[in-house]
């Protein structure tokens, strides 16, 4: 769980250490946005790639590879003198990155046999990633309170070491006895499709549709063709393309894509409503949503003995119904007065947990089940790969919309200047900052609507949410039905 949690924390802690990042090492715009998309594009780029190089050298060798190489690199991203160097380290983490994930969820299919015990360890996996997720933006707002912008990359220094001396004792070696070559062409493909998607939605979602965006796109769209021409010719693929004619195996990517894209969007919009509009501190904020954090450690645990008993084609699309009130309630609270409580947003987690919880663990499960043992590291990075381009999704989707009716919604009042009128009208953070600039009346003014137009957006963001997790209970129920 470590590792996965770990990745998962790198994909958010960074946000809170950007003004220091900026104020030390004075990096251009375009050199900080690459701070913060070096590790999710190379990420992204490479999990199929080493997943199936886990298959090939041995899963525990490259974990323990990418672990050692991420502390290391954590290390050089701490003290990084330039905003050049940093963006080096952020992508070489991303490469250490892609061998931890798909290498922890394979070795569990070797370690469990025994299928009980492994939706178990599932469980427990699964959490980290959903958990690092959350706990991100808290974990990096409490160390900035006391130690420079370093101290969110040396995190993961302590927790590394013990897998690294550990792991060689405890964990068996397993590979595939029968490895093809290692696919340079394919690895390079799988990086050119993965790589330049991510980019092209996170780009869109930061600055509209352009050329850039489109080449990016295409870029991705003519190498994934390549990539899958290239596994269907070769007698041994670097990934079995066979596998998504599997019910089971492709419904549990779709419901581990959808499932991220609403609970990692939700929390983009749940922490700043907390802060912003409510006036919590990160560590309050982060308090709110911790018993929701407990219900979907307990429901991962929990669904273990239902499964034993229940088919998966109702526990998944029940657990992601259950994911859809936890959105409906956000969504009926942001039209409350004052927008919703903090009281309602944590029982809103809470739900939101609950179904995710269940959801994932029984679809990580059904990845590895249905996957030949020796390719368990490709399957499971194209879990992951779900994983990641769901994180990606869920900020830029759901954060475009809410983005897209605060800028509709908000009203400023007279008296601005350009510079003010610009931060104010982007962002409910801008506007948070303006106010304090103006004077009482003014001031309130603005807050009232800008916490207004945000809550508007929080709204239609939470439908979406609805939305998105009742279309993956719907093909999870469907393809699952084939199955």
């Amino acid at each position: 769980m470590l590792p996965v949690l770990l990745v998962s924390v790198d994909n958010t802690v960074l946000n809170f250490a950007l003004p220091l990042i900026a104020e030390d090492l004075g990096p251009t715009g375009t050199e900080l946005l690459w701070i913060v998309d070096a590790y999710p594009l190379v990420l992204a780029g490479l999990l199929v790639a080493m997943g199936s190089l886990g298959d090939r050298v041995g899963r525990r060798k490259l974990l323990v590879i990418g672990a050692i190489g991420f502390a290391v690199v954590s290390i050089a991203a701490a003290f990084a003198p330039t905003a050049g160097a940093l963006i080096a380290a952020r992508a070489a983490l991303g490469l250490f990155g892609a061998t931890l994930m798909p290498s922890t969820l394979s070795l569990l299919r070797s370690l469990f046999p025994n299928r009980d015990q492994r939706r178990l360890a599932i469980a427990i996996w699964a959490t980290g990633f959903a958990v690092g997720s959350a706990v991100g933006p808290l974990v990096g707002g409490v160390l900035l309170e006391s130690f420079p912008w370093g101290s969110v990359f040396l995190l993961a220094v302590p927790v590394l070491l013990p897998l690294v001396v550990l792991a060689p004792i405890l964990v068996p070696e397993s590979r595939d006895p029968q490895p093809g070559p290692v696919d340079v062409v394919s690895i390079l493909l799988s990086l050119a499709t993965m790589a330049p998607l991510v980019y092209a939605v996170k780009s869109v979602a930061e600055h509209g549709v352009d050329a850039v965006a489109v080449t990016a796109l295409v870029v991705g769209v003519v190498s994934g063709v390549l990539f899958v021409r290239r596994q269907q010719r070769r007698a041994v693929p670097m990934l079995d393309l066979s596998l998504f004619r599997r019910g089971s195996f492709s419904a549990a990517i779709v419901v581990n894509l959808l499932s991220v894209v609403a609970l990692v969007g939700g929390l983009f919009f749940v922490s700043q409503h907390l802060q912003l509009v409510i006036g919590l501190s990160p560590l309050q904020a982060g308090l709110v949503l911790v018993p929701g954090l407990a219900v979907m450690i307990l429901a991962g645990l929990g669904v273990v003995p239902v499964a034993r008993r229940i088919t998966p084609r109702l526990v998944v699309p029940a657990g992601l119904v259950v994911s859809a009130v936890g959105y409906a309630l956000l969504a009926i609270g942001s039209g409350a007065e004052g927008g919703a409580t903090a009281l309602t947003v944590a029982v809103a987690f809470a739900f939101l947990g609950l179904g995710i919880g269940a959801a994932e663990t029984v679809s990580n499960e059904l990845v590895l089940a249905n996957a030949p043992a020796d390719k368990a590291g490709a399957a499971s990075a194209v879990s992951e790969t779900a994983y990641e381009l769901g994180a990606v999704l869920g900020t830029a989707t759901l954060g475009t919309v809410l983005t897209s009716a605060y800028r509709s919604g908000v009203v400023l009042p007279a008296g601005l200047d350009a510079d003010q009128v610009q931060r104010a009208g982007e962002t409910l953070g801008g506007a948070v900052a303006v106010a304090g600039e103006l004077p009482a009346d003014s001031a309130a003014s603005l807050l009232a609507s800008a916490g207004a137009a945000f809550d508007a957006g929080v709204g239609w963001s939470a439908w979406i949410g609805v939305g998105l997790v009742l279309l993956a209970a719907v093909v999870a129920a469907w393809r699952l039905r084939r199955s």
